[in-house]
């Protein structure tokens, strides 16, 4: 009898043990669900995102989910929550999201074209169509001061250079004005206040669509998010008064409007949108590796996440020493102080 005791005793420790074996077997080898914004969701984006994926799976062993989103709140909550280990998202979606959940952390940024931190931007553009240029000029010089009443478009509320930077240049630029002292985000969020009609993207692809399609005077979207789809046709790059043509093959949603041409009247450097990473599903073994992957030579060199050429479709562009580089939740400190 007591023999049987032993070894039904045995059999549960056993038992437990390997069960126990098997759950961390499976909790390491599961998958890892990277969500995407709905600008980098199009098809045209599809191989970059197979790189990105590829490069994770080598680092973990561990199989890549995309999970690809229209909205920028789904993509926003899927990372708080802890339904995606990972995301691509701008500065003020990873803001809006470690509010949600402090334990989402910045994995790597894109650099500048140095290298660093340092010169770690992209643009974010005010933009009218080419034929309309005059309407906007305050003494022959472009300029934001002619926006008002007019059908605008944003890209959504969550959006770094769609929305945050915009409205609080414009914000800054008419408060200076008795009539427009008091005016606040909300004001800008709907029409019938400041603008006669205000839409919304739901991209930055969208919004420029909006503009370019007659269904806005004025959008906000950014330079990297077009990029694929137009080319400088006057002046220089990122500069007020600008023009830029849609090429004639671009992919949707641009080839609804191949030929057209919209001008920039307002250009405002932002902070470059972050890898992030949520640490309650994202082990910080995996954490650190990806991270490893992600700042090595061998991605900095690799051509399908830093296209050379203009003719090349990918995420990011290779101009001169661009990589992936660390940062720090400080460092987006400048996008949170617009909400002060």
């Amino acid at each position: 009898m007591k023999k049987s005791i032993l070894s039904i005793i045995m059999l549960i420790f056993l038992s437990t043990i390997l069960g126990a074996c098997s759950g961390e077997k499976s909790a390491s080898s599961k998958e890892i669900t990277m969500v995407w914004y709905p600008n980098e969701s199009g098809n045209d984006l599809k191989d970059a995102r197979d790189e990105i994926g590829k490069i994770i799976e080598g680092a973990t062993g561990r199989k890549v989910e995309h999970k690809l989103t229209t909205d920028y709140a789904v993509a926003i909550e899927t990372i708080a929550n802890g339904k995606a280990e990972l995301a691509f998202m701008g500065a003020q979606g990873y803001i809006e999201a470690r509010s949600k959940n402090d334990n989402i952390e910045p994995l790597v940024v894109p650099s500048g074209a140095s290298g660093t931190l340092d010169d770690a931007v992209y643009y974010s553009w005010l933009a009218v169509r080419a034929g309309d240029t005059d309407k906007y000029k305050t003494n022959g010089e472009y300029s934001i001061d002619n926006i008002v009443g007019s059908k605008f478009s944003f890209v959504s509320n969550s959006s770094t250079s769609g929305f945050k930077v915009p409205s609080s240049d414009i914000i800054a630029h008419f408060s200076e004005q008795d009539q427009w002292k008091d005016l606040m985000p909300e004001d800008l969020m709907e029409g019938g206040k400041f603008f006669k009609e205000v839409l919304y993207g739901d991209s930055h692809q969208g919004s420029a669509v909006n503009l370019l399609s007659n269904r806005a005077d004025v959008a906000a979207f950014c330079d990297t998010c077009v990029a694929n789809y137009v080319e400088l046709a006057d002046g220089e790059e990122n500069r007020p008064g600008s023009t830029y043509k849609v090429s004639e093959n671009a992919a949707e949603p641009f080839n609804t409007v191949p030929g057209e041409e919209f001008t920039l009247i307002s250009v405002t450097p932002v902070l470059n949108a972050p890898f992030v990473a949520n640490m309650e599903s994202l082990n910080q073994e995996d954490f650190e590796k990806i991270q490893e992957a992600f700042t090595s030579d061998e991605v900095a060199n690799n051509e399908k996440i830093f296209v050379k050429g203009e003719a090349e479709t990918g995420l990011f562009k290779k101009t001169d020493q661009e990589k992936f580089v660390e940062t720090d939740d400080a460092w987006f400190d400048p996008i949170r102080e617009l909400s002060k």
